[in-house]
């Protein structure tokens, strides 16, 4: 075996530019702390103790069947018409009655495999934490952990699909144990380790209650030097200069064939900084691509994430968590986009199945994959779409008699069948979710500036479905307008009527996206893509209500229920360019309107950082710092600066880290396929900076330096096109000028005090 030298210890990171890492000075106590890695595929939240380390394996298709695998969508298209007609004749409980009064069934909950336990082998030497450093970069998605006596460091490859671990120092007993909290008692678990030309393979299976499915754990343990032996169901090595470990997990149906997946482990190279040579291209291209410089105080750079959240008005802080959530992102997105828990959980019973909540959440957390040039996400988002149409295409059948597609509210990443409401929540009901979905895949199509046939194929579906849906007229609209009917607005109901109406403000925005955008990318059909416009035309307008607000719902007589987490009204100001201060400046005054009097509910994260983003987008800066200091006052964020759901760290979630940096780019950068606006929203509390490697939806790169004198832009566009540049004067006067832009030619941009 080759040689490898004792682990130096992990530098801290260089505090004169900003941190792309974080750091701690002490083991993590909890797993919500851990240090976490990922590939899109593979998880691993590490801990970082050199005397008795765990590492929490996860996978994306790690989900334990509930019964949801077998689940369907209700079959309800005959009694739609009946339905309509009593909604439209104003009988607001009706909705209530379509169902086929089935229990609510959850989809698959999310969990985790397995923790990889080292401990050290048995000694009379205390533990002695000298000079101990944990650390995660997040410009190679290396954990790296070390004190007097022992060191670690792991990393997920995107080249090998595996997880890579070092160890070096110590003598260790190395194990794979289920044993996490909320794993089922009656989980099959069979365990074995057998010693290799290689080393030694340690397999874990475990074979979920009353089901055929299981999943099975492989870590490969090559040691350089020293001796290894069995300890049934570990190893223990002793005298090693370092011992190198790589593991896969496979959810599979029936038995897994364990002799290949050892081949597979074996074959790979068996040194580290091999493996993570081949890696790098891969993840530090990405997350190079685009960086965020607050001139923050070099002295508040050097502190460790948990003292740094302490100063929740500290833009080292907000550096680090831009940076951080970047990492996260991109970590959790592959084969999948990250789940409410993004990639990673230590606890069985995961809140919310740990599903792929698509009516607000999954969106909110790739918010940045168009901007901040992280096309991975985009894929990661696109897979999962694709791999469900079939399924958004029974939903369209099933529950409204239609062709085309319907996206549901909740998937475990497996089915996307719609199965999961309830009567308060008649999620069944809602039909924008294919258009919210696909949007992101648009923006990504208009940044690269080609367009995806899959996406075009997607929303030709999307488009269908609303031909076949949108076929009843209002009769109290003199005008005649299509009605949407029933309609649902996430996750809210009119103060004065049931949950399900019609006309949600989110719906009419949907449809009318979704035929438009459909026709733009079919060109090559003029008679069916005028078909999809004539019928986008034919929806009603959004109303405006009493209080001078942006209704979330268009049909008069439905009352706003303002005290809601959900922004869902608002979708055409966020993410959709429908509603915006320069086209329809009437609407954006009534959703700014909308926006003051909204509540925060229960105070989630995703509610907070969602009304950031619309504030953003309608210019009102302070609202988006209000916004943000409800979360970093909260408490919401972690050591390991993954985020929760509630104030005080309560209940591990992705929202906050993952939606974090769209906030920040969209109060300095807002573009669509025709319109470059600088400096929007800006923070007051952020005077100066620099924002670099910035993507536009009208393809250029864009860099950004501002400061109290002015700004700097300067762009790099791919292709040649012209676009309206909008910019904000000293005293706030919003100035409108066209600019052209030559494909491969740099154009610099300077505007005065802001």
């Amino acid at each position: 075996m080759t040689h490898v030298p004792p682990r130096a210890y992990p530098a801290r990171p260089n505090t004169d530019s900003p941190v792309h890492a974080t750091f701690e000075y002490q083991p993590a106590a909890r797993w919500e702390d851990a240090f976490l890695s990922g590939n899109g595929r593979h998880g691993a939240l590490v801990f970082g103790d050199p005397y008795d380390d765990r590492v929490i394996v996860t996978h994306h298709t790690l989900v334990r069947p509930n019964g949801a695998e077998h689940a369907r969508p209700p079959e309800l298209a005959a009694e739609l018409p009946a339905l309509q007609d009593k909604l439209l004749a104003g009988q607001w409980e009706a909705a209530e009655g379509f169902t086929d009064h089935r229990p609510l069934q959850w989809v698959q909950p999310f969990h985790p495999a397995f923790q990889i336990r080292l401990r050290r082998a048995p000694s009379d030497e205390p533990r002695r934490y000298r000079r101990y450093l944990r650390l995660v970069d997040f410009t190679t998605g290396e954990t790296d952990a070390a004190c007097v006596g022992g060191a670690g460091r792991v990393f997920v490859s995107r080249a090998d699909d595996v997880i890579v671990h070092q160890v070096t120092g110590l003598d260790l007993d190395i194990s794979l144990d289920h044993r996490l909290p909320g794993a089922p008692a009656d989980l099959a678990v069979g365990q074995g380790c057998v010693l290799t030309p290689d080393g030694a393979l340690l397999t874990l299976r475990a074979r979920y209650p009353d089901s055929d499915r299981a999943y099975t754990g492989v870590t490969l343990v090559v040691a350089t030097g020293g001796r290894t032996r069995l300890t049934h169901p570990g190893v223990r090595v002793t005298g090693a200069q370092s011992v190198l470990l790589l593991t896969r997990v496979h959810r599979h149906t029936g038995e897994l064939d364990v002799t290949a997946q050892q081949r597979a482990l074996t074959e790979l190279p068996h040194l580290y900084d091999d493996l993570l040579a081949r890696h790098l291209p891969l993840h530090r291209t990405a997350y190079d691509r685009v960086t965020l410089d607050l001139n923050a105080d070099p002295a508040e750079r050097g502190l460790p994430g948990s003292e740094l959240l302490e100063r929740p008005r500290s833009t080292a802080l907000l550096e680090r968590l831009f940076a951080a959530g970047r990492y996260h992102l991109l970590s959790s997105s592959g084969l999948n986009p990250p789940r409410l828990p993004g990639l990673w959980t230590g606890d069985w019973d995961t809140a919310w199945a740990g599903a792929f909540t698509n009516d607000a959440n999954v969106n909110l957390q790739t918010a940045s994959a168009a901007p901040a040039a992280l096309p991975e996400v985009t894929d990661a988002l696109a897979s999962l779409i694709h791999r469900q149409l079939d399924d958004w295409q029974e939903n369209a059948r099933a529950v409204f008699g239609a062709r085309g597609a319907v996206a549901p509210a909740h998937t475990d990443g497996e089915s996307g069948l719609t199965y999961h409401f309830s009567r308060e929540y008649p999620l069944h009901l809602w039909t924008a979710g294919a258009d919210w979905l696909l949007k992101p895949l648009v923006d990504h199509d208009e940044t690269r500036g080609a367009r995806d046939p899959r996406t075009a194929a997607a929303l030709a579906e999307v488009a269908r479905f609303y031909e076949d849906f949108l076929t009843r007229t209002d009769p109290g609209d003199p005008d005649g307008h299509l009605v949407v009917v029933p309609s649902y607005s996430p996750e809210n109901r009119p103060a004065n009527a049931s949950w399900g109406a019609l006309n949600a403000a989110m719906d009419l925005s949907a449809a009318r996206h979704a035929l438009l955008t459909a026709a733009d990318y079919h060109p090559d059909d003029p008679e069916q893509a005028d078909r999809w416009r004539a019928l986008a035309d034919r929806l009603p307008p959004h109303r405006i209500n009493a209080d001078g607000a942006l209704a979330e719902w268009a049909r008069p007589g439905l009352d706003d229920t303002y005290d809601h987490r959900h922004l869902s009204h608002l979708y055409g100001v966020w993410p959709l360019d429908e509603i915006n201060p320069y086209d329809t400046p009437r609407l954006a005054a009534a959703a700014h309107r909308a926006l003051a009097l909204r509540g925060a509910e229960n105070d989630s994260a995703h509610g907070h950082l969602h009304h950031a983003l619309i504030a953003a987008r309608l210019r009102d800066g302070r609202r988006v710092a209000h916004a943000l200091a409800q979360v970093l006052d909260g408490d919401f964020f972690h050591a390991s600066l993954m985020s929760a759901h509630y104030p005080r760290r309560d209940v591990y979630n992705a929202d906050a880290a993952h939606t974090l940096p769209a906030v920040l780019i969209e109060t300095l950068v807002q573009s669509t396929p025709d319109r470059l606006v600088l400096l929007p929203a800006p923070d007051p509390a952020l005077p100066s900076g620099e924002l670099r490697g910035v993507r536009t939806r009208f393809g250029a790169e864009l860099d950004l330096v501002w400061g109290p004198d002015g700004a700097r832009a300067v762009l790099k566009p791919h292709r040649s096109h012209r676009i309206e540049l909008r910019t904000s004067s000293g005293d706030g006067d919003d100035q409108a000028q066209p600019l052209d832009l030559v494909a491969g030619e740099d154009h610099v941009l300077t505007l005065g005090a802001w």
